[in-house]
């Protein structure tokens, strides 16, 4: 009987403590379309993730660093981050800048990023990369 008691004891314990949250790594994500990846990462900053960056996150996938805050996210020293201009298919279906894609890029990235792309000449069809030092200037390493 003893026995049973500290079992309920301990299973009890275990339902009271707060869920953990496994870390999102990003790692080889080509990114898509904008929309998609400001849900994706809403709910992932709702849900208290951490983010780990660990290898190429590229297009909209940089997103992360509007949605999610700073203290949550960090990198290994392959990190890499890529950005470019917004684009859409034309009438004829041709790819095209996207000037209001472009514009919401820029208008979600964190100051330090927009200043870092400014500095680069801005987003732009070829796709421009943070990562090393400049990188690890930003945002936290990963332990």
């Amino acid at each position: 009987m003893k026995f049973w008691s500290i079992v309920a004891c301990l299973v009890a314990s275990l339902v009271s403590l707060s869920p953990v949250h496994a870390a999102m790594v990003i790692s080889g994500d080509n990114g898509g379309r904008i929309d998609r990846y400001l849900n994706k990462f809403e709910q992932v900053r709702a849900s208290g993730q951490q983010v780990v960056i660990d290898g190429p996150c590229l297009s909209a996938c940089t997103l992360v660093l509007s949605a999610v805050p700073k203290d949550r996210i960090c990198v290994t020293n392959k990190a890499s981050l890529g950005f470019h201009a917004a684009w859409e298919f034309s009438d004829s279906g041709g790819v095209v800048r996207s000037n209001g894609g472009t514009n919401l890029l820029m208008a979600h990235y964190p100051t330090n990023v927009r200043q870092w792309i400014q500095r680069k000449g801005g987003l732009r069809a070829r796709m421009i990369f943070l990562r090393g030092n400049e990188l690890a200037a930003m945002y936290h390493p990963c332990p």
